[in-house]
């Protein structure tokens, strides 16, 4: 797999130029072995593959030309090459072309599944290894963290195709997700809408950390805490209250009802995480020192092992929205 030592994330642009001008042509079948299909989305599929005269295992990203414009495939590639260094985060082989139809690029296979029982640390080292080279995810979720082993003990971040250099500016976006920060919500241009009323919205490393502490949440219950970072959402609401207590409480009668069964230490982690002031959130390193903590009361399966009917709720709701908003709404 190919290692960069580029600098910082400016060098992007350079990197899609060169990319532009030595993309070859070539059709799939010509070169690769085609096993099956491993994954769909909105923006394409992935194949599994084999290299048709070295044998490879492959997982080749495929993107239609009629839905795919050229920048947006050198952007995803060039990044993903960029940071595909990290041994926690998906490899590339350096293979890009395009076919008559279609855009494509050959990434490390990895054998596993959608992840909701991760190491903390992992995912962590390699946000942080992105953000050092001025780089933003922006689209991390359970979905996007992948096992190579039942032990947990080899997980990879996968998808740079939302990923952003560090002070791109968004103007709007088109829905919302569980995981996207309150402050990116606001740039939600609702239906009817001709413009939004927020000031255009500086991507930061802190989009990421919102997003990590809500993927922990769901490591740790199998669910979204919420649909949607804004007032309109009951969930999110009572989490919002609970932080901008002056002195949060740990009694657990004044903890917001899907968060009891929390330690103090988990609370604390989450209220740095998951600080409503983008600028007060800690960077994703600094939780580290939360792993060795209990993050679940030990009480808590063996008395509140049936689930309250606010919870039940919360997890028929927020479930089904999870289901069907399995891609990422547009941004600009």
């Amino acid at each position: 797999m190919i290692e960069l030592g580029l600098a910082d994330g400016s060098l992007i642009d350079e990197l899609m130029e060169l990319t532009a001008q030595s993309l070859s042509q070539r059709e799939i079948q010509e070169h690769f072995n085609i096993i099956k299909e491993i994954g769909r989305g909105k923006y394409g599929k992935v194949l599994l593959v084999t290299h048709r005269f070295r044998g490879t295992p492959m997982a080749l990203k495929v993107m239609p030309k009629a839905s795919t414009k050229l920048q947006g495939f050198l952007r995803e590639y060039c990044i993903s090459l960029h940071l595909s260094c990290h041994p926690c985060i998906v490899g590339l082989f350096g293979i890009a072309f395009q076919s008559n139809e279609h855009y494509c690029f050959a990434q490390e296979l990895v054998i596993g599944r959608d992840l909701f029982a991760v190491i903390q640390p992992k995912i962590a080292s390699a946000l942080e290894f992105i953000h050092s080279h001025g780089l933003v995810h922006r689209d991390v979720k359970p979905e996007n963290i992948l096992l190579l082993d039942n032990h947990c003990t080899q997980v990879k971040l996968a998808d740079f195709g939302l990923a952003q250099k560090r002070g791109t500016m968004i103007r709007f976006i088109t829905g919302t997700l569980p995981y996207m920060a309150p402050e990116l919500c606001t740039m939600v241009m609702l239906e009817g809408q001709k413009e939004v009323t927020a000031p255009p919205l500086s991507v930061e490393p802190s989009l990421d950390t919102w997003a990590f502490g809500v993927v922990i949440f769901c490591i740790l219950t199998g669910y979204f805490p919420w649909e949607r970072c804004m007032d309109s959402d009951d969930f999110y609401l009572e989490f919002a209250d609970w932080c901008r207590m002056e002195e949060r409480p740990i009694i657990e009668e004044d903890i917001p009802p899907l968060w009891k069964r929390f330690t103090p230490e988990a609370m604390e982690m989450f209220g740095k995480l998951l600080a409503l002031d983008a600028g007060e959130r800690v960077t994703v390193g600094e939780v580290r020192a939360y792993g060795e903590k209990d993050w679940l009361k030990k009480a808590y399966g063996n008395e509140q092992q049936e689930t309250t009917e606010k919870e039940k709720a919360s997890i028929s709701r927020i479930t089904s929205v999870h289901n069907k908003v399995d891609e990422p709404p547009n941004a600009m």
